[in-house]
């Protein structure tokens, strides 16, 4: 089911609850409006925190000489994203009128209701347009925070940031409106409850063409094959980023539940935050015994993106799964990092952060696995969406890769990559008195 046929659900369920039917002229029932609305803010706050979470762990998983610029990539991707997804984004994501049918939605600027707004005057039917907006623009910034990492302690500055305007201001948009929006995927059949594939897998597609153009960092492969490890700087902040994402998915899968009015809506809610932790729980523990089993040593890496990959797997479907199926699912997550973290060095695709595997790889999975638990949908179906989105957002933003590093160039010198982006971006480090008297 799409949020657009969610909203017209909720919005018949509301007209159901209406007050006393003696009374004609009657105002529609307030509290699943409100309820709703506070689900929006809540579910919004917390994955804004997801925006810290983000920034702790690149943080820890880059050199000391980068931490600084990963930190402002990161405040800055955010901020891009809120101006980038008021201005185009949230109307393009949601049209109502199509101008190409299922495919394009109309350009415009998001308003909110006017102050001190009246229950008499207003539509009680779902929620307000400023939590909607609120709670959306935070799955647009999530997208983009996902290339961030991937392309770390090469790419320079600028030209990052102007791909992030193109991305949540267009490509986002475009392929959740597709689903989300009541396009052609949602009347197809496809589900993806909160975007294992619309934000998560999209957001690794745009990874995946940046590292592929942007090419491996300095010293990481060796002509003779051999993959050099690049070890993080902290892994005290790099584990404090998940917990922090963990908690703030809560609110990614929680709110995607899009409706608080009713009992039955409240226990579903809780039901979500269950098998959001289940699949997160599996995929770390999966990813602690594998690296032990495979490498004779514990990697706290692994195990780290083991849980956001178990994450990220249950995000398409975290309702319907018991709690042992979203074990299973969030557990084939955890493994699938293993694997797939050597399988893309051995490609000489270099994601620093593991986002790849984590958001792209596991983001398929979890769309895939979908039809196990929710006899709504087909293999064949969720095929059909993970394709679509992964093949417009995969060339759209390798051709806008392209362009930047054709006109104003995307890499670093060699000089400045081996010296830090610190020093030769912003000239400031994160950790000066470990490298000055």
């Amino acid at each position: 089911m799409s949020k657009l046929m969610k909203f017209s659900a909720v919005a018949g369920a509301a007209t159901l609850t209406a007050l006393p039917a003696m009374a004609q002229d009657a105002a529609a029932d307030p509290v699943p409006y409100i309820m709703t609305t506070l689900l929006f803010l809540v579910g919004g706050f917390l994955v804004f925190w997801m925006a810290a979470g983000f920034a702790m762990l690149e943080a820890g998983l880059v050199r000391s000489k980068n931490v600084t610029t990963q930190l402002t990539k990161n405040i800055a991707l955010f901020s891009i994203a809120a101006i980038m997804y008021w201005a185009v984004g949230f109307n393009l994501m949601y049209p109502g009128d199509f101008l190409i049918p299922g495919i394009l939605g109309g350009f415009s600027i998001t308003s909110l209701e006017p102050v001190g707004l009246a229950a008499a005057d207003a539509s009680l039917d779902y929620a307000s347009v400023g939590s909607d907006f609120f709670f959306q623009l935070m799955f647009c910034a999530t997208t983009a925070s996902i290339v961030s990492g991937t392309l770390a302690e090469r790419i320079k500055l600028w030209p990052f940031l102007i791909f992030v305007v193109v991305l949540t201001g267009f490509i986002y948009p475009i392929e959740a409106s597709w689903q989300w929006g009541g396009g052609f995927l949602s009347e197809m059949g496809f589900s993806d409850f909160a975007g294992s594939t619309l934000v998560h897998a999209a957001g690794g597609f745009a990874a995946l063409a940046g590292a592929i153009v942007l090419g491996a960092r300095i010293g990481k492969y060796g002509p003779d094959g051999r993959v050099n490890p690049i070890v993080g700087s902290n892994m005290p902040l790099a584990t404090l980023g998940t917990f922090i994402l963990w908690l703030g998915w809560f609110g990614f899968n929680g709110g995607s539940q899009l409706a608080a009015g009713t009992v039955g809506d409240i226990t579903d809610v809780s039901r979500i935050f269950a098998n959001t932790n289940m699949a997160a729980a599996a995929g770390a523990i999966t990813a602690l015994i594998l690296t032990q089993v495979t490498y004779g040593k514990v990697d706290l890496t692994m195990v780290l993106n083991g849980a956001l990959a178990g994450l990220v797997s249950i995000t398409a479907e975290p309702l319907a799964p018991s709690l042992f199926m979203a074990l299973i699912i969030g557990g084939i997550g955890g493994a699938i990092v293993v694997y797939t973290v050597p399988l893309l060095d051995k490609l000489k695709i270099d994601d620093v952060v593991g986002a790849i595997p984590v958001h792209l790889i596991a983001g398929v999975w979890g769309t895939m696995a979908v039809p196990l638990t929710n006899s709504d949908t087909s293999f064949v179906t969720q095929a059909i969406g993970v394709i679509s989105i992964g093949a417009f957002v995969f060339i759209v933003s390798f051709i806008v890769w392209t362009i930047l590093k054709v006109t104003m160039g995307i890499r670093v010198s060699e000089e400045a990559e081996i010296n830090g982006l610190d020093t030769s971006e912003l000239g400031m480090e994160a950790y000066p008195e470990f490298t000055k008297g």
